[in-house]
């Protein structure tokens, strides 16, 4: 994420400390039984935790998955109920999809699908205690023109302590999220670094 617009907005969770020992792996979009379990598979095999930013509506068509992360020790977060874009959505509308998330995620942790959402919608939700929580790195993993190697590379290239990472758990960025992942908790394990849960 350029820094400027870091700089433009520095109420939003960016990154954490660089001097801790700590990744932060976060899955957006799901739950889904197609590839969340998988992904909770890998994380196990490391021993690590992560944060998914779930959507409202996969939570009710599957939640038993969802009660997998809780159980096993991940952090989650509100994505809104319908994948809204906060730029293309009314504010009144926007909010409300995402109160009616909040009954089913216990969390005030909150990424705006697409990254995209107006100061005005910011501030509604930070007056209601939400952390608006963005990234340092982007996979890219969604984006069927670039190569598995490219995703892990988009990765690797950039990650350090403190650093917030986006994966997704979608169909669309199943090819390479299966390739990046695990070589990703390898790296990771092989520096001696931690993966994290970012916590409420």
């Amino acid at each position: 994420m350029p820094r400027f617009i870091q700089w433009l907005y520095p109420e939003r969770i960016w990154a954490f400390s660089r001097s801790s020992n700590s990744v932060f792996l976060t899955f957006d979009d799901g739950p889904i039984p197609e590839l969340t379990p998988w992904v909770l598979d890998e994380l196990k095999k490391h021993n690590a935790k992560a944060t998914f930013f779930c959507i409202g509506e996969n939570i009710q068509k599957h939640p038993e998955i969802f009660q997998r992360i809780l159980s096993e020790g991940h952090s989650v977060g509100n994505h809104t109920f319908n994948h809204l874009k906060g730029t293309k959505t009314e504010t009144s509308k926007y909010i409300e999809n995402i109160l009616i998330a909040e009954k089913l995620i216990d969390s005030k942790l909150f990424r705006p699908p697409y990254g995209k959402i107006t100061s005005k919608q910011a501030k509604i939700l930070q007056s209601k205690g939400f952390k608006i929580v963005m990234w340092d790195i982007i996979s890219y993993d969604y984006d069927a023109t670039i190569s598995e190697e490219k995703c892990l590379q988009n990765v690797l290239k950039n990650i350090k302590p403190g650093c917030i990472v986006v994966f997704h758990d979608s169909i669309k960025a199943e090819k390479n999220l299966r390739f990046a992942l695990q070589k990703v908790l390898g790296i990771i394990s092989e520096r001696g670094w931690k993966c994290n849960p970012i916590l409420h």
